[in-house]
This record gives C-alpha cells, structure tokens and sequence, in this order.
C-alpha cells in the first residue's frame, strides 16, 4: 500500500472514530478531494454546514470558510488544518473599509462576497456566492448597492444582473482569477476543440466573461458539465475543479484555460495536515461571539433569500 493510500484510510478511521466530517472545496487537489464526505462550492458548502450533525468539522479550504461554518455551527468544533491558508482577496476589505463606505453611503445597503472575513461580514446587510448574486439583488430589489471585494464580480453584477454597485475597496481581486483573460491561448483552445464550451467563474475579466456559455460558480460548472450535450469544455478556474470534473464525467473532455491557475493557499491543506488535525484537534476556529451574531444574520439572510 502506497503512502497516500495509506494516510487516506488513517483519516477515515480517525474521521469516523471522531465524529467528524471532511468539507473540502472544489479547489482541494485530487488527494483531498478523496476522502471528503463533501465537495463543493462555496454556497453549497454553506448549505452543507447548516445540515451537519458530527461533533466535529475538518474544513479543507481556506479560512474564511471555515469562519462560515463555525458561525453556522456554534456548537459544533471546527478545525482547519492550516491556519495559514487565507484568502488574499478576503484580505483586501477590512471591515473598517466597509464602515467608511457606509458613513459616505448612508441607507446603501452592503451586499459581501463570502469570500470575507468574519469581521467583514459582520458589517454585511446580506452575504452572496458566486452562485446567487443576481438572486440576492433581486431579493434586496434596490439599487445601488455596496459590494466588495471581487471587482469582476462587480462589473458582473451590473452587465448580467442588471444591478448598479459601488466597489469596495476600488479594485478587490481574486489573484488567480484576474489571471484570466480572453487571450491568444483560450482562442487557440476553442479552435483546436471545436464546439467546446467556454465555462467561466465571475471572478475573472469581462473580456472572457462576455465570451463565456456559462459564467458561474464552480458547482455551476459542474452542473452545467453534467447536464450539456456537449462532450469538451474550457474551463476558466482554478485547475483543481477540472481534477473533479474530469474524476465525476470521464467521458468527457476539461480543458483548463489556464494551466498555471492554481491557488497556493487552498494547496496548503495536505493529507499529513488532515490526519494531524483530527488527531490532536487542531487547529480550533473561533469567532468571537457578538461579530458571529452579526455575520450569522448577514449569511441566514443570504440562505433564506436563496432556499
């Protein structure tokens, strides 16, 4: 028996024998993705919170999931097993920057990317994922709104949903995603692979946003995949979605966009880490009590707009 193997049937001994639950999102690599009870995005991933029942819950991703799943579930233990894996974007709004822009936006109300801190969050009217921006606007049915940070998502709320939105900070970004654009090597992809579908996350540029079939969440790539006649597609997001893609639909064919698109922070969770995590209930995540309150308001506002 290999290592990883190994390591993977420790941790689901361990797992069961804890009480415990593996989350992991859809950009963990292969080896994580393994041995999850739960794949997903970041909106399923919440939905998924609310529903567990396990003592504890292994979160492989970066640490404002975690966050959202220990306000979720304030009485349940939440580890992740690095606490160094950050969301860079998550840092680019700090909750002081929000509480600036709604002394000079008074009664605007603030629409957060889940990709936020805790503390971001609980400056928050309303939370929203890749998946259901245009939903949480609709529900909200005012304009403008504050939103921050991702300011792609920005320009895709207001060409796609219709929607005005005032950018906070100016220009929030997701470091992956702004990597992609509609350049010379997606052409080159969509003419090698005729009638290729072209599926795009809402974090990267209009140019090849506006280009997409589908822009969308990374569980909306999946469903999408699953349910197209199509049988090749171009996928603009973290290559580890396409790790899944290719694993749920071997019949058919994931191109990444970009070869090089990879997060560093959500490759920070190993399997050593994993086990080490379950083993000795590291590493806690908490969230102080009355910013939790807040942030739960903001994010059940959010699930009751879209469930």
């Amino acid at each position: 028996m290999d290592t990883k193997t190994q390591l993977q049937q420790e941790i689901r001994t361990l797992s069961e024998e804890k009480n415990a639950i593996i989350l992991a999102h859809n950009y963990q690599p292969s080896e994580i993705q393994e041995i999850a009870d739960y794949i997903g995005d970041s909106f399923g991933l919440c939905q998924k919170a609310q529903q567990i029942e396990t003592d504890i819950i292994i979160f492989c991703g970066v640490r404002f999931m975690a966050e959202t799943a220990s306000i979720l579930n304030p009485d349940k233990q939440v580890l992740i097993p690095d606490p160094s894996a950050r969301c860079p974007m998550a840092a680019q709004l700090p909750a002081s920057l929000i509480r600036e822009a709604k002394v000079k936006h008074p009664s605007v109300p603030v629409v957060l990317y889940v990709n936020t801190t805790a503390e971001a969050k609980a400056e928050a009217d309303v939370i929203c994922t890749s998946s259901n921006l245009c939903k949480i606007l609709e529900g909200l049915d005012t304009n403008p709104v504050l939103f921050g940070p991702d300011g792609n998502m920005a320009e895709y709320a207001k060409n796609i949903c219709g929607y005005d939105v005032i950018p906070i900070p100016d220009h929030g970004f997701c470091h992956v995603h702004v990597t992609f654009s509609f350049d010379p090597q997606i052409l080159k992809l969509q003419q090698e692979h005729p009638g290729a579908k072209l599926l795009v996350h809402p974090e990267c540029d209009w140019s090849i946003q506006s280009r997409a079939d589908l822009i969308g969440s990374t569980g909306q790539m999946l469903e999408y995949a699953r349910n197209s006649p199509a049988q090749t597609f171009i996928i603009a997001t973290e290559v580890d979605l396409v790790t899944r893609l290719r694993k749920e639909m071997p019949n058919k064919t994931f191109l990444p966009a970009l070869q090089y698109a990879v997060c560093k922070s959500m490759k920070k969770i190993t399997l050593e880490k994993v086990k080490a995590s379950l083993l000795k209930n590291q590493y806690p995540i908490t969230v102080a009590a009355p910013i939790a309150k807040r942030a739960r308001k903001a994010i059940q506002r959010m699930l009751d707009i879209t469930t």
